[in-house]
């Protein structure tokens, strides 16, 4: 499919709406189905289906998200299946708290458990070379999720929601001990093979609502993370989360996560941090 099928309406039309609208609305109507049509041609030639995935649930008209979605339907309908790894591996979990978090979640003392329990999971769910992994890098569960994934020689793909140096400010830095946490990520992230793609790179800008209001980054990764697994087939998705079964601290969390997924599938390994400690 070719790009002019997801642009044939005038940039500054809305192909869902009969009405008509100012000049300065067609104008920034324009601009945003340019640069969302840009985006959108920038997915299909690097062939990430998922990309288009998440650009096509903050498509300007739901004409133009039905496309988007036969563009990416397209895209891996021509991957080759050989080439697809054996199981994917998709983590959500809790970082470790902050010195002055007042109600304890995930303390740093119990690091050994969760990392112990993370990986008897993979080790259960039949983890080997021949898969991928899924994750952020947060310090904690995603950091932990990581190691053990190396360790049992999978293949591990980053996605930040945010450039490296604000996600690390953000994600890393504010935990217990968190330069220690931040020498793991550095060491973690040196031993890919593949590099961590950050998503305002990927995907561009947030979109906005109505009042000019960004979306949430977190909550936009969770979906890109998903996309991503998806991509690979809904058959070998294996989804962990280290989670204690609350709504998170803002958007965008391990609840949120657990709540895409469910939507899809039953494929849940819940790790209960209620019954770990």
């Amino acid at each position: 499919m070719s790009l002019n099928v997801l642009v044939a309406t005038p940039f500054g039309s809305n192909p869902d709406s009969a009405g008509t609208a100012s000049g300065d609305d067609c104008v920034h109507a324009g601009n945003q189905h340019e640069a969302w049509a840009t985006r959108i041609e920038i997915a299909r030639r690097s062939g990430h289906p998922e990309d288009i995935e998440v650009l096509a649930d903050e498509a300007p008209s739901p004409a133009l998200r039905a496309s988007a979605r036969t563009l990416a339907d397209e895209i891996l309908r021509h991957r080759d299946p050989r080439k697809s790894p054996g199981k994917v591996f998709l983590f959500s979990g809790h970082m470790i708290d902050t010195p002055d978090r007042p109600l304890p979640r995930f303390p740093a003392d119990k690091e050994s458990l969760a990392a112990a329990r993370i990986g008897a999971a993979l080790d259960r769910l039949g983890a080997g070379p021949n898969d991928l992994a899924i994750a952020q890098g947060a310090a904690g569960g995603d950091i932990l999720f990581g190691e053990a994934c190396l360790a049992r020689g999978l293949s591990l793909q980053l996605l930040l929601p945010l450039p490296e140096p604000e996600f690390i400010a953000a994600s890393v830095l504010p935990c217990c001990a968190g330069e220690s946490w931040r020498q793991r990520y550095l060491a973690l992230r040196a031993r890919l093979t593949l590099p961590p793609r950050i998503m305002p790179d990927a995907l561009g800008p947030l979109p906005r609502d109505q009042s000019g209001k960004p979306s949430d980054s977190f909550e936009r990764c969770n979906r890109w993370l998903l996309y991503s697994a998806l991509a690979q087939g809904l058959d070998r998705l294996r989804f962990i989360c280290l989670w204690n079964g609350s709504d998170g601290d803002g958007a965008g969390g391990t609840a949120h996560m657990v709540k895409e997924v469910t939507r899809r599938t039953g494929q849940v390994t819940w790790l209960d941090t209620r019954e770990l400690w």
